[in-house]
């Protein structure tokens, strides 16, 4: 933009020699100064000053866009810190490292157990409010009748489903009697590229606090997962040749997910990922979150939960779509 207004300003400026006229003594044999400017110079002096105002007016609606998000949920008690991925949560001498990020972010990633008629299951959340609002992924507390979460400090909290959307597999759950907790960053998945640095953080197998890293892999896979909490809750499905078994917190579903599933586009990574990810967080090396850890592929001949484990085909919702989705959540949502 700096380049183009400069460039508008290079025109002849009619009124650059009306200082010469005020001072320079009169020549009789000239002709008197014009007592005013042409009339077309009027248009040619606002070339700069309108296209200028027509720049920053194109800005100013770029950046209402963008931050249009940040001030609707920064507003009240909903204190959800949104930025871009440009954002350092990482301080600037560990700025890049996994350590860094791992040490920033790791106290806003907490451990959720949920125990339902049909099981129980564990997973992982991340904190968004600083009162206990956590994002974690529906299929880890759906259908559940209790629900205790662990803080990376190691305190323990009851917690109740506010809102989940299974068709984007996402649930907002709220802690009792919390405040102080320590917020997560939630970054911006459309700025992320194949090939970006990233780290995953969750309780794999009740392993509170377990991080590992990566590389984005792909962009918008689409990823099929069950939306029914029966299924979810069983272990060992029957294996069929080449479909994609996924694992979630301990459940684990194959791809004949039966007829309620759903289908959502997913950033791959092959940060290792591990039943008890679900819904832990995907993070970039400036310790913005980017994705909410949701699914991996597990290996054919995998029979049981007990035997899949990570083969670097991670998958994590993007989460510009959480961020679309928060407002469904608070409401109360249960689709």
């Amino acid at each position: 933009m700096t380049e183009s207004l400069r460039n508008s300003g290079e025109y002849e400026n009619p009124y650059q020699g009306d200082q010469q006229y005020a001072t320079a003594p009169v020549n009789p044999e000239w002709p008197p100064p014009p007592a005013y400017a042409p009339a077309s110079a009027p248009k040619k002096r606002k070339r700069g000053p309108v296209a200028l105002l027509a720049a920053v007016a194109i800005v100013a609606a770029a950046i209402g866009g963008g931050t249009a998000y940040g001030i609707q949920e920064l507003t009240g008690n909903d204190n959800v810190a949104s930025s871009s991925t440009s954002t350092n949560v990482v301080p600037s001498s560990q700025k890049g490292t996994v350590s860094g990020v791992a040490k920033a972010v790791s106290p806003s990633i907490v451990e959720i157990s949920a125990d339902s008629n049909a099981g129980s299951s564990t997973g992982s959340g991340v904190i968004i409010t600083s009162d206990g609002e956590i994002i974690t992924n529906n299929h880890v507390v759906s259908g559940a009748s209790q629900i205790k979460v662990t803080t990376n400090d190691g305190k323990s909290y009851t917690a109740k489903v506010v809102g989940t959307d299974s068709k984007k597999d996402l649930a907002l759950i709220k802690l009792e009697n919390a405040s102080g907790l320590k917020t997560a960053t939630l970054g911006d998945s459309a700025g992320v590229g194949v090939g970006d640095q990233v780290v995953a953080i969750g309780s794999p197998e009740g392993l509170t606090g377990t991080v590992t890293s990566g590389i984005i892999s792909a962009l918008d896979r689409d990823v099929t997962v069950s939306t029914d909490e029966s299924q979810g809750q069983e272990q060992g499905q029957g294996q069929q040749g080449g479909e994609w078994p996924f694992e979630f917190g301990g459940r684990e579903f194959n791809g004949d997910t039966g007829s309620d599933r759903t289908t959502y586009k997913a950033l791959q990574t092959d940060a290792s990922l591990n039943p008890g990810n679900s819904g832990g967080a995907l993070i970039d090396m400036n310790g913005n979150i980017i994705g909410i850890n949701s699914a991996m592929y597990s290996a054919a001949g995998a029979s049981s939960s007990a035997a899949a484990g990570s083969v670097g085909l991670g998958f994590a919702i993007p989460i510009n779509t959480v961020k679309a989705d928060l407002a469904t959540l608070r409401a109360g949502s249960t689709d």
